[in-house]
């Protein structure tokens, strides 16, 4: 596996530059060797930031975590990368039957036709209210849930509301 390590806010060192590298040659075992790993470090105020993308198969395996430590969000970062490598592993696994072990350079073509196995499990129906953006937050935090449809008052459009990691919210506007 390739790694491409880029900084803002931050001077990358060489014991960092290391640290990275091997962190993901434990992980580079499910991949090709061209596969490319993008790892970006920043800095905000106190908080350093690790993102890692890794593209597989036309589908993106992407982390992000943010602490106090650039190491410590580092094996935060592979920590989630395992669990979504994992989950994707196994996924793999069900489609392809008889396969002993699969990697990510295994994997057979997957025709266009063949449609993914995505099942819906649950469906909801709820009328749709016109209210303001702030009135879907409190709605939002009212019922406990991380987004909230609702239709914009002032625009007559249908938007949602959710809560962002950083405790901020965000409105999605959808255009036609």
């Amino acid at each position: 596996m390739k790694v491409k390590i880029s900084g803002k806010n931050i001077e990358i060192t060489e014991a960092l530059r290391n640290a990275i590298q091997t962190k993901l040659e434990r992980i580079g075992k499910y991949f090709q060797t061209d596969t490319e790993a993008q790892v970006t470090l920043s800095v905000e105020k106190n908080r350093q930031i690790v993102e890692v993308s890794i593209p597989v198969n036309g589908s993106l395996i992407r982390a992000e975590e943010a602490t106090d430590d650039m190491y410590a969000s580092l094996d935060k970062v592979l920590d989630k990368l395992n669990k979504q490598i994992q989950k994707y592993k196994t996924k793999l696994q069900r489609r392809y039957k008889g396969n002993a072990t699969i990697r990510f350079e295994q994997i057979p073509n997957i025709d266009d036709d063949e449609e993914p196995e995505i099942k819906i499990v649950k469906t909801k129906r709820f009328p749709v209210k016109p209210m303001a953006a702030e009135e879907a937050v409190l709605q939002m935090e009212m019922i406990g849930h991380s987004f909230f449809v609702f239709t914009n008052a002032v625009t007559n459009d249908v938007n949602v509301v959710y809560k962002r990691k950083d405790g901020n919210y965000g409105l999605i506007e959808p255009t036609v």
